[in-house]
């Protein structure tokens, strides 16, 4: 038997390390955000932020001395932000509707059987590499993106926001439909069965209570299935292209943020270059996006938990 100060004192211990680690959480945080700050205020000292923010082109070929071929380059982040927007856009159409279809049957209609497959084949897509489904999208998405395109008279390229973001779309399921599902089964079984006994039939107990009731879970698992997307890097790298086109055409070659910020931080440019600086600069942009998108989706989960509470 552990003594009442021993218990006391291991208490104290258990609580001393779980604030270490909250205080290394936060101040990893903020170290992030200030070297982000601080290496985008030298980028912005050598480009306009109004080139940056407002530009319509984005080639920052910038060299390595000022007597070299392409010592300047062009910052406009525009076409950047509106690939990753394109190919999140074309993602979320695909895991959307099937990720939360899939949890309404896994949560309502499946029986313990068909539940006990089907809800560890979904988690196990989940650890498929990315790097496999880049591969399955360059390789087998793509001719058939350009086969049906050219059937229907349309100009496709050989990469394409279309391939990249079916393949993302499909690698996003899981998350959406496994973490809709925990959110729909969390939902007390009292509201289910007194909407049944006033007669509502089981789809609409589903489409009029279970899911309001479980909108904060479901806004949530939609939030992370944005956010993994819109960090998606190898699929669009051999998918997409690295072409950064300010195009809505979902058969043209388009890139990502996360891409640009790869390609800028690899190979032999200076590190107190234009190029290099350009990517602290989109991180930056991508953080404060990310941000308010998870303020946005907080109201709307404060909202509807204040209703239905």
């Amino acid at each position: 038997m552990i003594s009442r100060r021993n218990r006391s004192l291991y208490e104290r211990a258990i609580q001393g390390i779980l604030l270490a680690s909250s205080v290394v959480a936060v101040f990893t945080t903020i170290g992030i955000v200030v070297s982000l700050l601080f290496e985008s205020q030298r980028f912005f000292q050598l480009v306009s932020p109004t080139e940056f923010f407002f530009g319509l082109e984005w080639s920052p070929q910038t060299a390595l001395r000022s007597d070299q071929v392409g010592s300047s380059g062009s910052f406009g982040a525009i076409p950047v932000f509106a690939g990753t927007l394109l190919i999140t856009a074309i993602a979320m159409l695909i895991a959307g509707p099937i990720g939360l279809m899939a949890a309404i049957h896994l949560a309502f209609y499946a029986n313990d059987r068909s539940r006990a497959i089907m809800k560890p084949v979904l988690e196990v897509i989940a650890g498929v590499p990315t790097v496999v489904w880049g591969s399955f999208a360059a390789l087998t998405l793509g001719p058939v993106v350009r086969t049906v395109g050219a059937a229907l008279g349309l100009q496709v390229a050989s990469e394409s926001a279309l391939a990249a973001g079916l393949a993302m779309g499909v690698m996003i399921i899981p998350f959406v439909s496994s973490l809709s599902d925990d959110a729909l089964t969390a939902v007390p079984r009292s509201l289910r069965e007194a909407s049944l006994a006033m007669g509502a039939t089981e789809s609409e107990t589903i489409r009029k209570v279970m899911v309001p009731a479980a909108l904060p879970g479901i806004v949530g698992a939609f939030l992370l299935a944005v956010s993994r997307a819109i960090g998606e890097t190898m699929i669009v790298v051999m998918a997409a292209g690295l072409a950064a086109n300010l195009t809505a055409n979902p058969f043209a070659a388009v890139t990502t943020v996360t891409v640009q910020i790869m390609t800028l931080l690899t190979g032999d440019q200076a590190f107190d270059s234009a190029k290099t600086l350009a990517a602290f600069a989109l991180g930056l942009t991508l953080f404060l996006v990310t941000l308010a998108l998870n303020l946005v989706a907080l109201g709307v989960v404060r909202r509807f938990s204040e209703q239905y509470e």
